[in-house]
């Protein structure tokens, strides 16, 4: 009773509409669930998702792509490893995508809640997915305060429909998204108010650590010659292999402008200056209209934009 309920309530309400529901195709799954891991489904449904598929139509393509072509076009996802683990993870797998659990949490950049959702959302196999959305469901429905993850999984496969597990797990994180959200849930709404056991005071089964954020402050110099501007590939964690703006030491009162910029773990004040004498990191002198194709982090564009 409960099961149907649920599903009538995702046949109604669930969101259909979203392009890799609405296909088998394993690369179109798969290159979804890493995209939306840090982004907005609605960035990724309207802008990221159509517009990587448009350059690397297949999993061959993006194996056969260039990895400053790639990070092109992951330019203003962020966090930019998966974009690089994604074109191994194609090199690996293009002639033959794993359709195991075990299998794919071998692969760059896979770990246990994308294999198990290419599992249940690619294969339509009988395994449990838990992403945040659910885990909020999970916690409120059994009223569990700090249930550890074992609990949860524990839970869910208690609760997962064995004849529909795909349609399931997509219902669950519907309803965690839409109904059951952090703040004020529509319990009067939900297909599963008769049976939760959290109803009553759902703010505690909604708790979440607090990020630690670190501040950090970065410095970049303007050189522009000839209508190009000075270049320089990363080489830090942050932004590896992107191209960003030198790197300086500030002269104040060679000072433009800043602003504020947030990636990861980090709230960042970034500074740019005119450059005076060139830096000793290799230089890329490239044109404005070049820009847009190229391999550059949302910071950098920011900065771009600014000038």
């Amino acid at each position: 009773m409960m099961h149907s309920k649920l599903l009538e309530w995702y046949k109604n309400y669930g969101r259909h509409e979203l392009p890799w529901r609405n296909t088998d195709n394993i690369y179109h799954i798969y290159l979804s669930e890493i995209m939306l891991q840090q982004t907005q489904v609605s960035r990724v449904r309207d802008e990221f998702y159509p517009n990587f598929l448009e350059k690397f139509p297949t999993l061959k393509a993006l194996a056969d792509a260039k990895e400053e072509d790639v990070l092109a076009a992951w330019s203003g996802l962020g966090y930019y490893s998966r974009a690089r683990n994604l074109h191994k993870t194609a090199k690996l797998t293009h002639k033959n995508f794993p359709t195991e659990y075990e299998e794919l949490l071998q692969l760059p950049g896979i770990g246990s809640y994308t294999a198990s959702a290419v599992c249940s959302f690619g294969y339509h196999q009988n395994v449990v997915v838990i992403d945040t959305n659910i885990k909020r469901v999970l916690k409120r429905f059994y009223a569990l305060p700090n249930p550890s993850d074992k609990e949860l999984a524990d839970k869910a496969q208690k609760l997962l429909n064995h004849k529909e597990p795909r349609a399931h797990n997509l219902a669950l994180m519907d309803l965690g998204s839409l109904i059951c959200i952090p703040k004020e849930p529509s319990c009067e709404s939900c297909p599963l108010r008769e049976s939760c056991q959290g109803k009553s005071e759902p703010e505690l089964y909604s708790k979440t650590k607090k990020t630690q954020y670190e501040s950090m402050d970065l410095f970049y110099g303007i050189w522009i010659q000839e209508g190009k501007i000075a270049l320089t590939q990363s080489e830090g964690s942050m932004y590896k292999n992107m191209l960003t703006l030198p790197s300086i030491d500030p002269i104040e009162e060679n000072y433009i402008t800043s602003f504020k910029h947030a990636y990861t773990k980090y709230r960042l004040t970034v500074k740019l200056y005119h450059g005076n004498e060139l830096p000793q990191q290799k230089l890329f002198w490239k044109s404005f209209e070049e820009l847009p194709t190229l391999p550059i982090s949302s910071l950098t564009k920011k900065a771009l934009k600014l000038l």
